[in-house]
């Protein structure tokens, strides 16, 4: 069964459950109603289910990944809402429906966010169906990709820039930062939670591969594809004025460099056991629309 269709009907049940986990009163509900609001609001859940499907691969149990696949995805939704947010790219739709800060205001947006980011890590630490050791060593590796040596760091690194020129090293260390950290970080993940920690950095390489890849198409969206396709702005990215690959180097090259890091995550790929799924993806997101 394809990753995409396996892993994430689970994810999205689990979501619900450890959302419903959380007691609230009266005056902060509205808090958790964004960050349910944002959290159900669909997507590929591809992070969580790469968590997932490392895990398996390394020998794993596929319920003791679920929490903390659970808990990367709740990294990333805390990062979209921030991420349009007036301040930041000032995005008025997600995944089809109104940012988070459109629905609810600024204000709660900001905070619903930043609740989110800390229950990922809450979340892991309470996965009493993994060791002490075990859920050390993932908090680590979630907090590292996300601070500011991480995604936080590339994204300050793309509004700092906007308006400048990059080269492409500069470019692909913003990408390696702020998109590749969290998907590296879910393949890591899932070996650490299949006991496997010796497959770490092999996983790490193909997360790699796999982001900067995911990055380049979606900058490509950006400019080809529309926003009822992409359920989100298009343009958005010339609008702003925002350095990315096919801006710099144009919508032919981007291409080939998309394709290029795809066969290199492929062929990573290949060098773990019961791999045709995890190929199957990486050739997918290659030429997917949305």
């Amino acid at each position: 069964m394809e990753i995409l269709e396996k892993y994430p009907p689970m994810i999205e049940k689990r979501l619900d459950e450890l959302m419903e986990c959380i007691p609230v009163c009266a005056p902060e509900k509205i808090c958790k109603e964004a960050m349910k609001y944002s959290l159900s609001a669909g997507g590929k859940r591809i992070r969580p289910a790469l968590v997932c499907a490392f895990a398996e691969m390394a020998g794993g149990d596929l319920s003791a990944a679920l929490d903390p696949a659970c808990a990367l995805e709740m990294i990333h939704t805390f990062s979209l809402i921030h991420d349009d947010m007036p301040c930041m790219d000032d995005d008025d739709f997600r995944r089809g429906r109104p940012s988070c800060h459109k629905k609810y205001g600024e204000a709660v947006a900001l905070l619903a966010g930043d609740a989110l980011e800390c229950y990922a890590f809450e979340v892991i630490a309470c996965a009493e169906n993994l060791s002490h050791e075990c859920r050390s060593s993932l908090i680590m590796t979630l907090a590292k990709a996300v601070g500011v040596s991480g995604m936080i760091g590339g994204q300050t690194i793309d509004i700092g820039n906007e308006g400048k020129g990059f080269s492409e090293d500069v470019l692909f260390r913003m990408y390696s930062m702020k998109t590749c950290a969290l998907i590296r970080c879910a393949c890591a993940m899932g070996c650490i939670c299949g006991g496997r920690s010796d497959l770490v950095k092999k996983a790490e390489e193909y997360g790699e591969a796999l982001g900067l890849a995911f990055q380049i198409v979606d900058d490509i969206l950006d400019i080809t594809s529309d926003t009822e396709t992409l359920g989100k702005p298009t343009g958005s990215d010339r609008e702003q004025d925002k350095a990315t690959y096919p801006a710099v180097f144009g919508l032919e090259a981007a291409r080939e460099k998309a394709a290029a890091l795809t066969a290199r995550a492929v062929q990573i790929a290949g060098e773990f056991p019961d791999n045709e799924p995890l190929i199957s993806l990486t050739e997918k997101l290659l030429y997917r629309v949305k």
